[in-house]
């Protein structure tokens, strides 16, 4: 922030200077009169003294006129070279009274209407956090400077859920969901920050929550899981193997939370059988991966106002869906135009996934500060189905709103 501070001073300094400069100038002008005015008295004064001796007879007619003659021609001598006469402004208040005023005044409608909070964020967006509880601040801060921006609440809620704050979290997805609509992924995470923000008790919100998630997308991940869990804890063990094994089917192949969730089909096999059931076997369906491939350029009016070493993210986001991009490749200016391909591999969370939702956009953006909710330019594609095959075109030619 000093560069900026520094940048703002010498803009001020030179806004100052064409308000003091007047200043200058009137008291040069004001010196300039106050010697005139002391010439015309003493050759005043110089007039009354001949005139007072031609009256007391020691100067004759002539004497007098040759005196007169000598004291004008020293009153010019002295003002030779003077500048016209000007009307000062010494005295007159208001120049420095806007100097004194104008920094304070600027300096206040800065700190009310300003945004040195955002600027300060970007910079520090642009330097990988320590640790998580520095990310956390960050993302706290982002949110108190953009309370509109669901993204940022998003990513703040996932935050605190890693450090075992569900019920900060659930707070969260509650903002989550009133600016981004009733979607299902969010509404299953909600659901399971309540869950474990009640100490695991099972709540007619959290069934609601999550009947509502699963309504509008039957392979929502988290809600198939809160779900699984809650019927293995009321001893409803087929209802468990059902629900983990539809998350099963949905999970990528290499997810490290397969053997768990098996393991978990397997102890409620057991159990239904200790109780005198009888599993009924269902055929594990395989999730079919989508992959999109698109060609990134930059508008050719854009070529001046980015650097090569800028940061452009490429990326998916559901039309009808949680915020959170869901799959991401990371270039430079320098790597423009690029072909990416952007597949289940690339999502940023297990759950959220190309081939769970069928319809996606496309979106670039170039970043300065390499902060992928925000940036200078950006591209966007029109809605189009998650498992298209043909190759996208995208190109960045927007001012990024």
């Amino acid at each position: 922030m000093i560069d900026f501070w520094l940048a703002a001073g010498l803009l001020l300094l030179v806004a100052l200077s064409f308000l003091l400069i007047p200043v200058v100038r009137g008291r040069r002008a004001q010196s300039e009169e106050d010697r005139t005015a002391l010439n015309v008295a003493l050759y005043q004064e110089r007039l009354a003294e001949l005139q007072t001796q031609q009256q007391e007879g020691v100067l004759s007619a002539a004497q007098m006129d040759s005196g007169r003659a000598e004291a004008a021609r020293e009153l010019l001598a002295d003002t030779e070279g003077g500048e016209a006469e000007r009307v000062s402004k010494l005295g007159k208040p208001l120049p420095v009274l806007a100097a004194v005023l104008v920094p304070v005044l600027a300096l206040a409608l800065y700190l009310h209407f300003g945004a040195v909070d955002k600027v300060e964020l970007t910079r520090e967006f642009a330097q990988p956090p320590g640790s998580l509880a520095q990310m956390t601040n960050r993302l706290e801060r982002a949110v108190k400077a953009q309370p509109d921006s669901a993204e940022s609440i998003y990513f703040l809620a996932r935050t605190y859920m890693a450090q075992d704050r569900p019920a900060d979290a659930a707070a969260m997805f509650e903002r989550a969901v009133a600016l981004a609509g009733r979607q299902p992924e969010l509404l299953g995470q909600w659901a399971q920050a309540l869950y474990f923000a009640g100490n695991k008790a099972w709540t007619p919100q959290i069934q609601a929550l999550a009947d509502e998630a699963l309504k509008l997308d039957a392979k929502e991940v988290t809600s198939l899981g809160l779900m699984g869990i809650n019927a293995f804890e009321g001893q409803h063990y087929q209802a468990a193997m059902d629900y983990w094994k539809r998350l099963l089917a949905v999970l990528p192949a290499n997810d490290p939370s397969r053997s768990a969730l098996e393991g978990g089909i397997a102890r409620a096999s057991d159990k239904l059988v200790q109780s005198g059931g009888t599993p009924v076997e269902a055929p594990l369906a395989t999730a079919q991966q989508a992959r999109l491939r698109v060609r990134v350029s930059l508008s050719a009016a854009l070529s001046g106002n980015v650097q090569p070493s800028d940061t452009v993210f490429i990326f998916a986001r559901a039309v009808s869906g949680p915020p959170a991009p869901l799959a991401v490749k990371r270039v430079t200016v320098a790597d423009l135009p690029v072909d990416v391909e952007l597949t289940d591999a690339d999502a940023m969370m297990p759950q959220l996934k190309l081939s769970n939702f069928p319809e996606v956009q496309l979106v670039a953006r170039v970043s300065r500060a390499g902060q992928p909710t925000s940036g200078e330019w950006i591209g966007r594609s029109q809605p189009l189905p998650s498992n298209v095959t043909a190759r996208q075109a995208l190109t960045i030619d927007s001012p990024d709103q």
